[in-house]
């Protein structure tokens, strides 16, 4: 009866110091990004006219954005620095997670999850960049010189930030494709020849996404389609190597 009470005290014991270590990583990663953003907080205007400037650049000379809401002013631009807070102070989240979860990992497991977490953060920043640097452009340029001349274009700030933040998502997450792939692959729910067999269907599905989520110009809809087309290509082409290269010892000696 001890040795029972003993066992179910340890297992007790094990899961409470599993909740203590969660919350000490999670608090060390949360005060990582406050630091940051406490330190971005004087520029938070700043770094809002940064996040608005391929619009901006779209619009007419003396053109400015506005704001309906009384607060929204101040608002918006917190929400866009905390985002950046979070985005600078991703290696430290990363981190503390890596730190988290290391300790329970064999050795295979911990050369499939660290290049994983790595390179999907590395390939969301890359989307979130290849968005704002040359998607925002053409979609900008396309809404400004569609609308009619009797319409002053002139957008809610609060609007703007939804538009953009949907865009860096689909963006971000598009760029995730070969990490998806892989992951696929590497854990025997499709086989890279299926996925092969797939592929009309995959291209079908990219182009209809992107007519879902982008405005409704040409050039939008490619800039969208076509990355998530060749970045499937490009998980093809790496899953077997990674699958090869995070063999467990059982599965090398079959």
């Amino acid at each position: 009866m001890s040795d029972d009470h003993n066992t179910e005290g340890g297992v007790g014991d094990t899961f409470i110091s599993h909740l203590v270590e969660l919350r000490n990583r999670v608090m060390k990663a949360s005060i990582a990004v406050i630091i940051v953003f406490l330190c971005l907080m004087p520029w938070a205007g700043n770094i809002y006219d940064w996040l608005a400037m391929p619009m901006m650049l779209a619009l007419p000379a003396g053109s400015k954005m506005i704001a309906t809401g009384v607060i929204t002013p101040f608002l918006i631009p917190v929400k866009v620095t905390l985002l950046l807070a979070f985005l600078i102070a991703l290696p430290v989240v990363l981190y503390q997670a890596w730190a988290f979860i290391a300790p329970g990992l064999y050795t295979h497991e911990k050369r499939l999850i660290a290049p994983l977490v790595i390179s999907s953060s590395l390939l969301f920043i890359i989307g979130v960049a290849f968005c704002y640097f040359f998607v925002f452009g053409v979609i900008f340029k396309f809404i400004n010189e569609f609308a009619p001349k009797s319409i002053s274009v002139a957008p809610d700030i609060e609007s703007y930030f939804g538009f953009v933040m949907t865009l860096f998502i689909a963006f971000g997450m598009t760029f995730e494709v070969p990490i998806v792939v892989i992951v696929l692959v590497r854990m025997g729910i499709v086989t890279v020849e299926k996925l092969k067999e797939m592929r009309p269907y995959i291209i079908v599905g990219a182009f209809v996404i992107a007519a879902v989520v982008t405005p409704p110009d040409i050039m939008s809809q490619l800039l969208l389609a076509v990355p998530l087309c060749l970045l499937f290509e490009v998980g093809l082409i790496l899953a077997p190597m990674f699958a090869r290269a995070t063999q467990a010892p059982e599965e090398e000696t079959v």
